[in-house]
Formats: C-alpha cells, structure tokens, sequence
C-alpha cells in the first residue's frame, strides 16, 4: 500500500515585524504534526512562507523610513530562520514578494476565476481595518472598533474588484457541514456554517494602485488595481506547488494528496474557510481537507501581537532555555480550545518538572540501574511479567492513543498520552523497588534474579518508547535518549544528566 500523503501548511504572516511567540505556535505544531506523519511512515510536504505584499508592511518601512523591499526581505529572513532555534523540518518556504512560482501562479487563480464569471469591478464604499487587511460593517465593529486589533477602522471609497462569493455559499456550507471540508475544533465550523447561514456578501479583491502605494502583484490586465492582500496569500498554497506551471509537484501534493491540511489562528478562520475554499470551487481545483484552528497566546491576558505591541520573541525564548523547552511547553500547556497566558516562569516551572525531576530523571534512574545491577547490560524481557505488565501494556497502547490525539488536533493530549509512559515507569519502579530484588539477588534468590531483569528490561523498553514517540515533539531530546537507552558493543553507555535545571531570570520580553 502506498504510504498516504499529508501536504500540511501554516499560515504565511504579514513581515511588518519580526516573529512573536504567537506564530512559533501555529509552526511547531504543524512542525510536530509533519515529523509525526513521517515517524508513522506517511509522505509528507511542510510548507510555511512569509506574506510580504501587504500595506502593513508598506506602512512599517515608511515608519522606519527605509524601502519597502528592505524591510520585508529584513522581516522575511527573521522567519526563514526560525528554522534552527524552533527545530523546524520544513520542506519548503515562500516569500510572496520575491519567489518567482508565486505570480505566475496568482495570475492564473485570477484568470480562472474570471473566466467562470466570478470577477466583476465596481464602485465600493468600505470601513477598512488595515491590521486585518479587510472591510468590514458597522454591525462586525464593538464600539466602532475592530474586535481583532482594537483600532478604528479608515473609511475607504474607491472602484475595485470584486469576487461573488454569494454564487458558492450553499456548495461550500455543504461541503463543510458534510465533513468534505473539515474544520476543527467542532465550535470553529459551527462558526463558519452560522457566517454562511447569515449570507455571504462578496468582497473586494483588489485594491487602488495607488492606496497600495504600488506594492503588490498587478490585476492580471488591469494595471491600475493590486490584488488583495489575501487572495494574492491565500494562493501560495498552490503557486509554493507550481500552480501555473507544468510543475509535477502540483499534482502529487495538491490534486492526489490523500490530506491537504491548513494550520490557522481563529483570527483567520474567515479567509481560510470561506474565501479560499470559494476561490477554489471557482476556479475548478480541489479544496484543502483540513482547517485545524488554533486560539491565541497571550501575555496578561492579551493576545500576543506584532501590532498590538504586545509580544515576545520566540528566538531569545530558545537561546535562553532551549529548543526543547519552547517546543514542549506549546506543545504540553496550550489548550485545544481557548486561550493560554504566557509567561517566562511557566516555561521554566514546566521544563524543569518534566525534563529534569520527571522524564532525565527516569532514563538517568534506569540506566544506572542497568549499570549497577547488570554492568550496563539490557537482560532480555523474558516471560516472567512480574509486576511490569501494566507498563508494557502502556507502551503498546501510547502510539494509538498518540494518533488519535493528533487526529483530533490535540496537542496537549498527544503529549498527554506520550507522558503516561513516564508516570506509569515511576510507578513501576516505586512499586517493584528494584534495588530490593537486588540485594535478595545477591542472597541467592534466583526468582529475583528473573525478576530484576524482567523490571530493568521493561524500563528500558518505556524509555525507547518515549525517545521513539518523543520524536516528533522534541526531536534533540529524544535523540539524546536514544542514545543513552541504546547499547554500543552489548552495553549502554554510563548514565549522563539529560536535561540540568533552568535557571529563571529571563527578561527578554
């Protein structure tokens, strides 16, 4: 059989500024939801990338007072780099304003919807949040605001694009209360069936040359207008494949792809699970499988933002305490639904509970034992289960209750169900006390003797479990445990710290 493919996809963010904590979410996890899809030996495509044609931007380097191109490709590579501090395994990444696949393919999105009828230009007078990139009613503000950024939006009159998003509202409501499109979790597609339920209008896609200040793609023959900011992003998903091209990648990841998985915050949920599968129902090409949303971070209860000012950055998080310690605690703290508060000393009290008193001290604890006990030799599992029947049977069940996890776009649960394996070793350990089957060893005590290799056998097993299953979350750890739990010529190598205490004190917020 062959193995199923997963093209999974993050969000590209607009590069007024350099990366936040908020996005290193929506990253490690697709990142997380990549390497575990490889581990299970499925193909897979990890695509992030950078949107870079957005008035935010154009607004950010007149600020600054430098080139608009400057700034972005500044911003853009903050991203791109995101890679080594976040142990990222991309396959790809795309910058909107630069990578060449990138116009050809929005063009031909463009023409295709305008040759099925969907385009059409005319006069429109618009409340436009510049921080969201949209127009919106007087009835979608709170207070005159809008709810996302807090800010007022501009009133803006001008002759645009439009698309007619009315003409797909019941093929898309269908589609997405039939599960063909799946958004989870299950409160954010009743969200998006009640925005369809209440009429979809169309919308602006595009935008005057001249309010863009000239930043962005040209409308394909209509030189005086720029493509809205979200269809030209929205494309990426397919021009990052070629899209356009006679590029072979399009095919395999796009059109025969068993999941094609999008990774968004709540904040976009609109774009992504109505406008762009309606793109795509007008253009005649295949809809993503999955939308899997995720709630924000936030610090002191605000969300963390590049515009809102409220931020920290994800690259001195990692210098301070770590890849692995970033990683875990998204991955373990942050809730499948609602928010999470953020803070340094959480980041802290969770790595040191987990790494150093729960699982370093468990693979440290083990080895030495085998050290101690066997002179660094693994004694076979043999039949004699003792008491480390349960332990097993945790290890044998971890995987599927992992792939479930995953499936339901759990994270917490996940690592939930990877962490059951080091509770349950400690139990074991508290409860057959290996150290006391040693010394009725040395008494002459033969059923101790298979009994301590029974107990130190089944140890060693969960902690190459857990370096196996751990892969996909923390992947310089569990490399780390593997090597300590893996014998070199017949024996393993003596117990090392695996994970010191943290030092809390950073001030880098």
């Amino acid at each position: 059989m062959t193995a199923q493919r997963h093209y999974i996809t993050t969000t590209i963010p607009y590069v007024n500024a350099r990366p936040h904590l908020g996005f290193a979410l929506e990253i490690v996890q697709a990142d997380t939801l990549a390497r575990h899809h490889r581990h299970r030996g499925g193909q897979v495509r990890l695509l992030s990338g950078t949107d870079d044609n957005s008035l935010k931007n154009v607004l950010a380097a007149e600020a600054e007072g430098i080139d608009v191109q400057a700034l972005v490709d500044r911003n853009a590579e903050a991203f791109a780099a995101l890679r080594g501090p976040l142990a990222l395994s991309l396959d790809d990444f795309i910058r909107t304003s630069s990578d060449p696949r990138h116009r050809i393919g929005v063009e031909r999105l463009w023409r295709r919807c305008a040759a099925a009828g969907d385009l059409y230009r005319k006069e429109y007078e618009g409340l436009y949040c510049v921080g969201c990139e949209q127009f919106y009613t007087e009835a979608e503000l709170v207070d005159g605001q809008c709810a996302e950024h807090g800010t007022e939006p501009e009133l803006v009159t001008e002759e645009n694009w439009f698309f007619r998003l009315s003409r797909h509202a019941d093929r898309l409501h269908d589609l997405i209360a039939g599960g063909a499109l799946r958004i989870e979790p299950a409160a954010r597609r009743n969200e998006v069936l009640a925005l369809i339920e209440g009429g979809l209008r169309d919308f602006s896609v595009s935008r005057s040359h001249s309010r863009a200040r000239g930043w962005g793609i040209p409308v394909p023959d209509d030189p005086s207008q720029v493509v809205y900011v979200w269809w030209d992003a929205l494309g990426n998903y397919v021009t990052s494949l070629g899209y356009g091209t006679d590029d072979p990648l399009y095919e395999q990841w796009w059109v025969t792809s068993e999941r094609r998985i999008h990774l968004v915050g709540k904040g976009v949920v609109r774009f992504h699970a109505v406008y762009w599968p309606a793109i795509l129902l007008s253009a005649g090409l295949p809809l993503p499988t999955d939308i899997l949303v995720h709630d924000y971070l936030t610090v002191d209860g605000r969300k963390i933002s590049k515009s809102g000012g409220t931020t920290v950055d994800p690259v001195a998080l990692a210098d301070a305490y770590g890849t692995d310690a970033v990683r875990w605690w998204l991955l373990r703290e942050v809730p499948r639904v609602g928010d999470a508060d953020f803070t340094a000393d959480r980041l802290v009290a969770r790595a040191d509970a987990d790494f150093a008193g729960g699982l370093g001290n468990l693979v440290h604890r083990v080895v030495t034992m085998v050290h101690r006990y066997r002179s660094g030799a693994v004694p076979p599992l043999g039949t004699d289960r003792f008491a480390v029947a349960t332990l097993l049977d945790v290890c044998e069940q971890a995987p599927a209750r992992i792939d479930a996890a995953l499936a339901d776009f759990d994270f917490r649960g996940a690592a939930d169900a990877v962490w059951s394996i080091v509770e349950e070793a400690n139990r074991c350990i508290d409860a057959t006390r290996p150290w006391e089957l040693a010394r009725a060893e040395r008494q002459g005590n033969a059923s101790a003797a298979e009994r301590l290799d029974a107990v130190l056998a089944a140890l060693v097993k969960a902690c190459r479990v857990l370096a196996d299953e751990l892969r996909p979350f923390i992947p310089d750890a569990a490399r780390r445990i593997a090597e300590q739990v893996t014998p070199a010529e017949g024996s393993l190598a003596p117990a090392n710290p695996l994970f010191p205490r943290i030092n809390a004190g950073w001030v880098g917020r």
